[in-house]
């Protein structure tokens, strides 16, 4: 169509109509003029209409699952990562609270002790190529680490540092066996000197070759010069069993180590020694000896036996009887 003066005339007519028409519809509500066309002229575009939902409608439905999928799969990975997120939460408080209990046990040992340490965590253990026992900690000269430092846990002695970087340290295990620290038994005071032996106990040789042992003696760390390599007082291990060989010059036990070398995680480097020797303060508490029970059996008479017992004297009684009946008969004669 021509734009026309004529047929703009007639587009402004059309929209008065229009207009006028939705105002008598609205104002006639259920009694409307225009309601017999309007049902008219569904009766005839109905059909059509329908026509093309049946058409029409499958396509937008499928539009429409597209889109919910979408965003379910979105709000699950949502969800999955907020439980992967929850989860790895939970495992870092688990592992916070076990580290806590380390730390609190390191620091009741350096309490005791005196010992002035730096908290230091394993980042690495030696190369499975190699037959050394290390491991390797996050602290360094940067922090105050020197080589030939005392390494202890909550739990003991752990080894010596032997290699010193900027921030990071390497430790020689107490089980390697290129391992010696001297020793002091705990009570008797015997001295000697503990070696490594992988994953075997500990070889301790004492210097007094007629010294009294027994299992689950105690021993500490004898200290060092200038307490280097190793500071005294700290627990090394429990005897494990004794060398029944004796007279000789030496004595050999086998100690078995506080430490776990295989559980490493929290472990701290002497760098202040104690102004005194703890000697064995430093150890636990024994345990106290469990009582043994003592069972008391009180043997009552049961009835036969009283019985038996009174069948008994009758019998006696009439020996008797008889005897003296005799006797008397007989002094009579």
């Amino acid at each position: 169509m021509r734009d026309t003066k004529e047929s703009r005339l007639l587009l402004v007519l059309l929209i008065a109509i229009a207009f006028a028409l939705i105002t008598v519809d609205i104002r006639g509500g259920r009694n409307s003029p225009v309601d017999g066309a309007r049902q008219a002229a569904a009766a005839v575009f109905g059909p059509i209409e329908n026509g093309m939902s049946t058409v029409v409608d499958p396509v937008g439905n499928a539009v429409s699952a597209v889109r919910d999928s979408g965003e379910r799969h979105d709000r699950l990975a949502r969800l999955e990562k907020q439980n992967a997120t929850l989860k790895a939460r939970l495992g870092s408080s688990d592992r916070n609270r076990s580290r806590l209990a380390q730390l609190d046990k390191m620091l009741n040992i350096a309490a005791e002790g005196q010992y002035g340490i730096k908290g230091a965590q394993v980042i690495a253990i030696g190369s499975a190529q190699g037959f050394s026992w290390t491991i390797t900690i996050d602290v360094g000269y940067n922090d105050g680490i020197k080589r030939d430092m005392t390494v202890l846990n909550g739990s003991g002695l752990v080894g010596r540092v032997t290699t010193v970087g900027p921030d990071a340290s390497t430790v020689l295990l107490a089980n390697d066996p290129d391992f010696t620290v001297g020793t002091r038994m705990e009570g008797s005071d015997e001295l000697g000197f503990a070696s490594g032996q992988g994953d075997r106990p500990l070889r301790v040789e004492l210097l007094n070759g007629k010294a009294e042992v027994k299992k689950g003696d105690r021993l500490v760390t004898f200290g060092s010069q200038g307490d280097k390599p190793f500071v005294p007082g700290v627990p090394v291990g429990r005897v494990s069993s004794v060398d029944p060989s004796n007279g000789g010059l030496t004595r050999t036990l086998y100690v078995t180590p506080f430490v776990s070398f295989t559980k490493l995680d929290i472990v701290g480097v002497v760098v202040e020694a104690p102004k005194k020797d703890p000697r064995d303060e430093v150890l636990p508490a024994k345990p106290k000896p469990t009582p043994t029970p003592t069972v008391t059996v009180t043997v009552t008479p049961s009835a036969d036996a009283s019985t038996g017992t009174g069948s008994d004297s009758s019998t006696d009684s009439g020996t008797n009887s008889g005897t003296n009946e005799t006797d008397t008969n007989g002094q009579q004669r």
